[in-house]
């Protein structure tokens, strides 16, 4: 009786420490999430038995599941007891945030908050926060340039006050000595760099002209030139789609608006890549003052030193865009 009674009992807690998943999967565990629900998540990927044994374990344990969120890897060799004890022990996996090709810190809000337990609305309140950027040394409108486009190693759970120190301290190391110095010899600061930069990437997609379009604008800062634009009269206005910027355009009213302004607007307009910050900062010398698209819509420029070869570029793309009805 008794030898039964322990083979009963062995054969109900082996499979606790036997079982396996047999996958590699994340699981994701909010402070919202009911046993019921993370039992369901398993289930779906690891079969019946092996998710009800977890949740039993996590009963036995104690487990209170609003005080583990976070992201959970289970591997093809973990069973019910190390997968309860992962979760109550809150050994979270890494997951990879990765964000390029944004403009605006909205975007930024929006991607973070697809991609890890945020709220979008709790990031924007932190970067709109004066107090909380001026501990980076940012203003409200230069709170962008510390979210380097890149792949960032971070907890699913990440508080947006952790996240955005997480973005300061890639910032910090971004910009080394070296690249310091090549700023400081340009004569702007970091800010200004990355400011510049977000101009130049709206202005040229082709990345063998970055350099090119870069000391352009330094050229005419150096000569207290407007720096006239065309990307910052689309923020201005709010519209990057506009094809063909017109005169009443050019009188948008903002501090954005480098036809209205002389120097660079007070922020970036939009996340500057890595990329483009180091053809700022490595921008061959010429001197070029003038730039028009050229009419072949190859996305390149015509390049001019005088506004009599700059007025005859214009007239040959202002032509083509007639052509081709762009108003």
């Amino acid at each position: 009786m008794v030898l039964t009674a322990i083979a009963v009992c062995a054969a109900w807690v082996i499979p606790y420490f036997y079982d396996r998943a047999g996958v590699k999967v994340m699981v994701y565990i909010r402070p919202e999430t009911s046993l019921s629900a993370l039992n369901d998540t398993l289930v779906a990927y690891c079969g019946k038995g092996f998710a009800g044994r977890t949740v039993h374990a996590l009963l036995w344990l104690d487990v209170d599941l609003s005080l583990r969120s976070g992201a959970y890897m289970i591997t093809p060799t973990d069973n019910p007891i190390s997968c309860a004890r992962k979760i109550r022990n809150h050994e979270q996996t890494p997951v990879r945030f990765t964000f390029n090709n944004l403009r605006m810190k909205e975007q930024f809000a929006q991607k973070a908050s697809q991609c890890l337990m945020l709220r979008e609305h709790e990031i924007m309140a932190l970067l709109n926060d004066s107090a909380a950027c001026s501990a980076y040394g940012k203003s409200v409108a230069t709170i962008s340039n510390i979210l380097l486009p890149d792949s960032y190693e971070v907890y699913w759970n990440i508080s947006p006050d952790d996240l955005l120190r997480r973005m300061n301290d890639y910032y910090i190391r971004f910009w080394s000595d070296d690249r310091l110095a090549k700023a400081k010899a340009l004569g702007l600061s970091p800010d200004e760099v990355q400011i510049l930069a977000s101009i130049v990437e709206e202005e040229t997609a082709q990345a063998d002209e970055y350099g090119k379009v870069a000391r352009l604008y330094i050229n005419r800062l150096e000569r207290g030139m407007k720096l006239q634009a065309d990307p910052t009269v689309k923020y201005a206005i709010g519209d990057f789609s506009i094809r063909r910027i017109t005169n009443s355009m050019l009188k948008t009213p903002s501090p954005y608006n480098t036809y209205m302004n002389a120097g660079l607007p007070p922020g970036p307009i939009r996340l500057a890549s890595k990329r483009v910050i180091d053809a700022v900062l490595n921008a061959p010398k010429h001197d070029y003052l003038y730039m028009c698209a050229r009419e072949d819509f190859s996305g390149y420029h015509n390049f001019a030193v005088s506004y009599s070869r700059h007025m005859a570029n214009a007239r040959k793309y202002q032509a083509e865009l007639n052509r081709r009805g762009i108003r």
